[in-house]
């Protein structure tokens, strides 16, 4: 991400967060007390100027009561906006890890989320299952992903798909040597 974009993705993190907090009818001194973060933290976030971790993006989200990827969301595009260029795509990594999200489609307030994920090899997401509402298919273009969906365990490569609902537990583990991107499209939005 060059730094003007990486400016914007900052910027627009902050924006979301002061019109989430102020529709909230929270001050600054409020949401950080309830989310366990300084206020210094809070005003560089909303600011734009504060790179927030993955796991200040977490509290955010609890305390504001909002899936995590609504920061991902630009509270000033209008409803109508539908294009997402490969330059613009919304992007989330998580440090340490190595995996990287891309929304692809425009935000989170529609009926449908679709995201690009690039997986390093040797992930394992078995600490931290994902379960809520709706259903999910995941798409397959390189590597091999391994899907634990419930007791079962999956095992996709190159062009394969899977549907399932994603009430049940499910993670995902790269146990191969080589990245894995895959495609995957949730609905209701979940991230």
């Amino acid at each position: 991400m060059t730094e003007t974009l990486e400016a914007q993705a900052l910027a627009q993190v902050g924006a979301m967060v002061r019109k989430l907090r102020r529709e909230r009818d929270l001050s600054v001194e409020a949401l950080a007390s309830a989310a366990g973060l300084s206020t210094g933290s809070i005003s560089q976030v909303e600011r734009g100027i504060g790179n927030p971790s993955f796991g200040t993006l977490l509290k955010l989200a609890s305390t504001l009561q909002v899936p995590l990827g609504t920061f991902l969301s630009d509270p000033d595009a209008p409803a109508e906006h539908r294009l997402v260029r490969r330059h613009e795509r919304k992007r989330l990594e998580l440090p340490g890890a190595g995996l990287t999200y891309e929304l692809l489609t425009p935000d989170l307030q529609r009926d449908l989320q679709m995201l690009h994920t690039r997986m390093p090899p040797g992930f394992d997401g078995a600490g931290q299952p994902f379960r809520h509402p709706g259903e999910e298919c995941q798409h397959v273009l390189s590597g091999r992903l391994e899907i634990f969906i419930g007791d079962e365990r999956y095992e996709l490569t190159e062009g394969d798909s899977i549907t399932y609902d994603s009430n049940l537990p499910h993670w995902y583990r790269n146990p191969s040597g080589e990245w894995v991107v895959f495609i995957g499209a949730v609905t209701p939005p979940s991230f």
